[in-house]
């Protein structure tokens, strides 16, 4: 280990213990619980790093610098702003990009306060949550942000999701620049109300595996007339699910997921994911991100 001129924790890891599908090979990780820190980290190429719950990375790893947002930069202030805050609606004060996603849900639920709770199940961490605009189709993380700083080699700024050009599973916010803080934007409800909105969220992922995976593996394709077809019925009608390379495996429970049984390689989840592409008649979009890419 070794601490850089801004105080920035510095360690070669391995990767696989970052992600929720558990393979990937080293890199050089740093630690950083501020912008100056993270400015310096960022001037050399880099990649972030947060919840790891939508990503495969090579079993050799990557080159570039690897950021993990910590301390000050994973703290959350949950306390409405008198300024920017209604009878009905708050905004909250600044929520680190390091926090993790699902412990902030169930905090929000608790207190009371709605519009992330179709968010729940997700793995992630704030940051890559926004990044990705990571969701369900019972809501997602758009549904809940008055501002987000956005930091790039280029500097730090505040925008709005107005600001923005997100989508589905689509933040805007270019590949290099990273996500370090965000103010909500909340209602305020009967905590009841909002955790059956979550249990009903919850149970419909019933069917989802329990083994490590990365979450879904394809955007739901859309088709001309502007209908989704879901990813999943489609790799099950190809006969798919249940498909084995190595010890990954296509999950027989839910087709767009791909999990890992034991000591899987990014090689063998690749396979899969090719293997899917070739069998199934239309275009895939990944909704993994992978390290580093590929065509």
């Amino acid at each position: 280990m070794t601490i850089s001129r801004t105080g920035a924790r510095v360690e070669r890891q391995p990767l696989s213990r970052y992600t929720t599908l558990g393979v990937g090979g080293e890199a050089e990780v740093w630690f950083v619980s501020g912008l100056e820190q993270l400015a310096e980290a960022m001037e050399q190429p880099y990649r972030v790093l947060g919840g790891g719950s939508n990503l495969v990375i090579a079993d050799q790893g990557v080159p570039e610098r690897v950021i993990r947002l910590s301390g000050a930069l994973a703290e959350r202030d949950l306390e409405a702003d008198p300024a920017l805050s209604t009878a009905e609606e708050i905004v909250t004060g600044w929520v680190g990009g390091g926090v993790p996603l699902p412990g902030l849900v169930r905090t929000l639920q608790k207190m009371g306060l709605s519009n992330l709770e179709g968010t729940v199940g997700i793995p992630g961490q704030v940051g890559g949550s926004v990044w990705m605009n990571a969701g369900t189709r019972f809501g997602e993380m758009f549904d809940g942000l008055h501002t987000i700083e956005i930091v790039s080699p280029g500097g730090v700024r505040q925008v709005t999701p107005d600001d923005l050009a997100w989508g589905y599973r689509d933040s805007g916010i270019p590949r290099n620049h990273v996500v370090s803080r965000v103010r909500l934007k909340l209602r305020r409800a009967d905590p009841a109300d909002v955790l059956a909105k979550m249990e009903h969220a919850d149970q419909a992922r019933k069917g989802q595996p329990k083994n490590k995976t990365p979450g879904c593996a394809f955007k739901n394709p859309v088709l001309p007339d502007g209908q989704k077809v879901s990813a999943g019925r489609l790799i099950d009608e190809a006969g798919l699910k249940g498909t084995q390379i190595g010890q990954a495996r296509i999950a027989p429970e839910h087709g767009n997921f791909i999990v890992n049984l034991g000591g899987a390689a990014a090689a063998d989840v690749h396979a899969l994911l090719d293997l899917i592409r070739q069998r199934v008649g239309m275009p895939l979009e990944l909704e993994y991100e992978l390290w580093p890419e590929r065509p």
